[in-house]
């Protein structure tokens, strides 16, 4: 097993202490540095690249989110689970707009937090189920407002990249943006995890993506989900 080499950023002593104390004792787990705010995790991201960086967003000076930002725009190999007190979608949103890969509470389960940084050195998205549950609920309710526009329904020529995309691929995009599993998405479409899969391969393809990260940040960035 790769070693997964970890930074920790946090303006709570005791809390990257704890952290990094549980960290270890797991396998294929080593913790290469910790900060206690924004400008020194930029600083040791560029100079130490770990493979992933728990990330606080709530800090004096520099916050966890223009942290995320700083560090994607020179190291954007690493990857970022933010662990935040936030249980909010607005703070999700901009944080995946900052490029974080992962988000999750400081009320999550040790085991869940494990899977969560090994999910994101991966190269995959992590939302703590919790929060996913929640966005599914919302994004039903959208879908069973009939009597009005629904959100998928843009102007694509406005908007480039999504004219390249077919309805459904709309919609499976914007379930991957608002951090859904591919069975989550399944259920809310009424469609196979495999098909879901495949949307997801064919999105990849015609946006010239690789991960969805990618294609969380192509989400945001042309409106198809709103951070506000």
């Amino acid at each position: 097993m790769e070693t997964i080499r970890l930074m920790l950023v946090d303006d709570h002593d005791v809390v990257r202490t704890g952290l990094k104390t549980f960290l270890e004792t797991q396998d294929g787990m080593q913790v290469i540095a910790e900060a206690d705010n924004g400008a020194a995790a930029i600083r040791l991201a560029q100079e130490l690249s770990p493979q992933v960086i728990v990330m606080d967003i709530s800090m004096a000076g520099l916050d966890g989110m223009e942290a995320t930002r700083q560090i994607k725009a020179v190291r954007p190999e690493c990857k970022v689970l933010a662990l935040t007190v936030h249980a909010d979608e607005q703070y999700f949103f901009q944080m995946l707009a900052a490029g974080a890969e992962g988000y999750v509470t400081k009320k999550v389960a040790a085991e869940e937090l494990v899977e969560a940084i090994r999910a994101v050195a991966a190269g995959n998205v992590y939302l703590q189920p919790a929060l996913a549950s929640w966005l599914l609920k919302d994004y039903r309710r959208l879908l069973s407002q009939t009597t009005h526009r629904h959100p998928l329904d843009v102007e694509k020529n406005q908007t480039p990249g999504l004219e390249k995309l077919s309805r459904r691929e709309l919609q499976v995009l914007e379930c991957v943006a608002q951090g859904m599993t591919s069975v989550q998405i399944g259920e809310a479409l009424e469609i196979s995890p495999k098909t879901v899969a495949r949307h997801r391969e064919r999105i990849m393809g015609k946006l010239n993506m690789h991960s969805s990260a990618e294609l969380v940040r192509f989400a945001i960035r042309t409106g198809l989900v709103d951070i506000n």
